[in-house]
């Protein structure tokens, strides 16, 4: 193995949880010679990637930074600097550049051509491989304490390891059977983080109308709903899929609006539904549980955190990336994107310190591209 990697030594970067954050991180780590350590709890890397968009892997939307932004709406200001540095089109440029056939879906959804979130992860997989950077799988870490003089020792339930720096990318606590389970914001809080509450986002909502169970297992594309006040006045709007379901009702409408109403604290509302000709008003529908939702709204609380670096105000050498942190975004490739952006400004931060590099996809000889900074 190259020494760059030798593990019997302190590591520069420690990655827990193997993720989109912590996929992207030891990706940037590996293609930047900076020592890293891939950690996740589970057999493989990338299970909730996996299971994305219906295991098609819509992992960005080839929207402008400032659209981006402006879509994801709650921790705006916050996540700029790290979009504006691992922009969409730069994520989309970094996935050609590993010779993925790419399919653009009219609204600017990014998917791989084959419509297998796979082929995403085992992409990660090969960079990993092929650059000899180490991955522990089935190995939980149990807790991480800080060194006097600096640095961590990661604690696993059977060794332990030195690191200079940790980044913490164990993502929410949604579908703990994908491996996250909350433990990185238990992390966070032992060391002395505030953590604002953990709610589910981009989730279906429940209801037992029957011209809703009735149609349960169809999909209708062209569907739209919309958050009403008591007033009548439109708080929210958006235009996409609505699937019906025998608990009630989800798709891309229904979770823009869920999301929308987790965030605004909404208690008394209306959801207007249009699908299969039918227009539905619901009163103050209930979301479904936390452990099924697509995302986790709250997280490690940003005022924590820098948003220039993604490193702890609070323990130097502490870093955090992907929806561990108190961010999220709509459906349609936000989520990932947050994960990939924040993941390559806490290891370009490690790697460079202070200076603020930005992607950069640098053509070779022969035409081919690499990922690196500059």
């Amino acid at each position: 193995m190259n020494n760059l990697y030798n593990t019997n030594k302190r590591v520069k970067i420690a990655i827990i949880g193997g993720g989109a954050a912590g996929m992207f991180a030891a990706v940037s780590a590996a293609m930047q010679k900076t020592p890293a350590l891939l950690i996740e709890r589970k057999a493989r890397l990338g299970a909730k990637v996996l299971m994305t968009a219906n295991g098609r892997c819509n992992f960005t939307k080839d929207i402008s930074s400032e659209d981006f932004i402006r879509d994801v709406k709650y921790s705006a200001d916050w996540i700029t600097p790290a979009i504006r540095e691992c922009p969409p089109r730069e994520i989309i440029k970094f996935f050609r550049s590993l010779s993925i056939p790419l399919r653009r879906m009219s609204d600017g959804r990014m998917f791989p051509a084959d419509g297998k979130a796979a082929t995403i992860v085992h992409a990660f997989g090969d960079i990993l491989r092929d650059k000899g950077l180490p991955v522990l799988t089935n190995c939980p870490v149990r807790g991480i304490t800080p060194l006097r003089g600096g640095g961590f020792v990661v604690h696993t339930a059977t060794f332990d390891i030195e690191a200079d720096n940790v980044i913490i990318a164990t993502g929410g606590a949604s579908y703990p059977k994908t491996g996250s389970v909350g433990d990185g914001q238990n992390f966070a809080r032992a060391l002395g983080h505030e953590i604002t509450a953990l709610k589910p986002g981009l989730i279906g909502m429940e209801t037992q109308e029957r011209r809703v169970t009735a149609l349960a297992g169809r999909r209708f594309e062209d569907g739209r709903a919309k958050v009403i006040s008591p007033e009548g006045r439109v708080l929210f709007d958006y235009r996409g899929e609505v699937d019906c379901e025998k608990f009630g009702l989800s798709g891309g409408a229904i979770y823009n609006c869920q999301r929308y109403i987790e965030h605004e604290g909404l208690k008394n509302f209306t959801l207007e539904v249009w699908f299969a000709k039918e227009r539905l008003k619901f009163e103050n529908l209930r979301s479904r549980p936390l452990k099924e939702a697509i995302v986790t709204i709250g997280g490690v609380s940003l005022a924590d955190v820098d948003s220039a670096t993604m490193q702890s105000k609070k323990v130097p050498g502490l870093y955090f990336a992907g929806e561990v942190l108190d961010i999220d975004g709509p459906t349609g490739g936000y989520n990932l994107s947050l994960a990939f952006a924040t993941a390559s400004k806490a290891v370009s931060h490690i790697a460079r310190g202070e200076r603020q590099g930005s992607l950069n996809f640098a053509k070779r000889r022969g035409g081919h591209q690499k990922f690196q900074r500059m």
